[in-house]
């Protein structure tokens, strides 16, 4: 499981003073107004503003003072220790822990590995890209088991939750 979270990235500078505009890469972008320090780069440093716009955070970070200081640091990604996250509530997992999982059905038969999870209004869907691309809806009674431990999500056969072309 990684040390670091990647809660953002820098995408542009924002104004002259070494603001920076960061897409986030988390579900809660309020969390950054909690945050008072984050690895920008590899490199801790203080947050020093936020302020939120559409779909983009403006970060104001120590030791980027000026456009072309922020400049340089676009596309470097801002992380976080994961020791700092809350413990997750029961049956809740992190995304970047489901994508170290390999999903098998009830058969034992292996799926591939999960690629990434989408949100949904209704539920999360789990997507494998290889060696069959295959999205499976997260509800109760197609996904039975999750164990982070041992990297393994069990799913009910595909056959008999989707029509097979």
């Amino acid at each position: 499981m990684g040390q670091l979270f990647k809660i953002g990235q820098i995408v542009n500078t924002h104004g002259i003073k070494g603001e920076v505009k960061v897409y986030p890469l988390t579900e809660e972008p309020n969390k950054f107004k909690r945050l008072k320090t984050v690895l920008v780069g590899g490199v801790e440093k203080n947050i020093l503003g936020v302020k939120f716009q559409k779909d983009r955070v403006i970060l104001k970070v120590e030791g980027i003072d000026s456009m072309n200081d922020a400049e340089t640091y676009k596309g470097k990604y801002i992380e976080i220790p994961r020791a700092n996250e809350p413990e997750l509530p029961p049956d809740t997992y992190y995304v970047v822990d489901l994508k170290e999982c390999t999903v098998y059905d009830t058969n034992g038969k292996e799926l591939g590995k999960v690629f990434d999870v989408i949100s949904t209004p209704n539920n999360d869907v789990y997507w494998i890209k290889e060696p069959k691309e295959l999205l499976i809806p997260v509800l109760k009674d197609i996904v039975f088991t999750i164990d982070i431990n041992v990297k393994k999500i069990v799913i009910k056969p595909v056959g008999e939750w989707q029509d097979e072309d």
